[in-house]
């Protein structure tokens, strides 16, 4: 069975990731799949509309398939991590700029990669089980797959705090945050997607379940004002809330170097940015990130050795020098992620 399902029922092209037992995982195979069926679709005449699900309950998609990744970057094999990325990114931009609507519903999990499928869609479904985050510094990398355009687009300084932090949000703060549209019960999803399959965009309205964001607007605001990490981090240290200790413990626990640049790509996206400029500079840390920052050692920590105890490069954010961030998202010439419109 492969582990994407791609075919076109009615009038929608249909996407489903079918690795449940990986939390759909989304692999390189899977990525170049769906990039070259959404393709294929745009100048479709019988395909009104796409649609994105997934097998099973526990999640849409809990991230990339980073275990590749990790065991061709640790053999030296640096470029397969560096091509995934590139066509991922595409894939992520096509998403967002494609010419007919595209629906995603996303259960359960819904993490890194999986933002950047599910996120971008035109019509964005959540049900009661969702669950999305950006968790990316926690494994020393930075929010990508176009995940920091969403971020810089959230409201206040709620996506620095959920860039920095990894925090999971459900499907009401998700809608609140601007990764999301409409709730729907997932007792209904199969309703709507025959709607879909028979070409009716009509989806039903329901109100969101109100979850914590509204209430920690004002704190996120002012505490995460600050103007460095290290500043911010002092900031959360005297506030003493139960907020700022959550907060200071995914801090604390994330990739020093990823942190800072992470707060360096969001300070220079600001709220305007558009999302080629955000996977550019992401592309520009992650082209790097193998040889020159914390991605494998996280991943070693988190997902092959599971010591959960990674040894970053910098003990705190305050030992990560503006120079080394500069360095890490420098041009790369060359090697800048360029779009496939820009070249035909």
């Amino acid at each position: 069975m492969s582990d994407v399902l791609i075919r076109r029922v009615g009038r929608a092209g249909r996407i489903t990731l079918n690795r449940p037992d990986a939390l759909n995982a989304l692999s390189y195979d899977m990525c170049l799949g769906i990039d070259a069926a959404l393709r294929e679709w745009a100048c479709d005449p019988e395909v009104e509309l796409v649609v994105m699900d997934a097998a099973g309950k526990r999640a849409f998609c809990a991230g990339g398939d980073i275990a590749e990744l990790h065991a061709r970057g640790s053999a030296g094999d640096h470029a397969f991590g560096q091509r995934f990325w590139r066509d991922e990114y595409r894939m992520n931009a096509r998403i967002a700029a494609y010419p007919k609507p595209v629906v995603s519903l996303m259960q359960g999990f819904t993490m890194g990669g999986g933002v950047g499928l599910g996120c971008h869609a035109s019509h964005r479904i959540v049900g009661e089980t969702s669950r999305i985050a950006m968790p990316e510094c926690a494994i020393g990398l930075v929010p990508d797959v176009g995940g920091t355009h969403l971020l810089a687009h959230a409201p206040g300084r709620v996506g620095l705090w959920l860039g920095l932090t990894g925090s999971r949000i459900g499907p009401g703060d998700a809608i609140h945050a601007g990764f999301a549209d409409h709730f729907v019960p997932e007792a209904e999803w199969p309703d709507v997607i025959a709607l879909l399959e028979a070409g009716n965009l009509s989806i039903p309205a329901h109100d969101p379940p109100v979850e914590r964001l509204p209430e920690l607007r004002e704190e996120i605001g002012r505490l995460f004002e600050a103007e460095t990490v290290p500043a911010l981090i002092l900031a959360l240290e005297s506030e003493g809330t139960p907020f700022a200790e959550e907060a200071l413990k995914a801090l604390r626990l994330a990739s020093p170097i990823a942190l800072c640049a992470t707060f360096e790509i969001l300070r220079r996206l600001g709220s305007r940015a558009e999302i080629r400029a955000a996977l550019e500079l992401e592309y520009r840390f992650t082209f790097r990130a193998q040889a020159q920052a914390d991605f494998l050692e996280g991943i070693r920590a988190a997902i092959v050795d599971k010591d959960r105890n990674p040894r970053w490069r910098h003990s705190t954010a305050a030992d990560v020098s503006a120079e080394e961030v500069a360095d890490l998202l420098s041009p790369l010439g060359a090697d800048a992620l360029t779009f496939e419109e820009d070249k035909e």
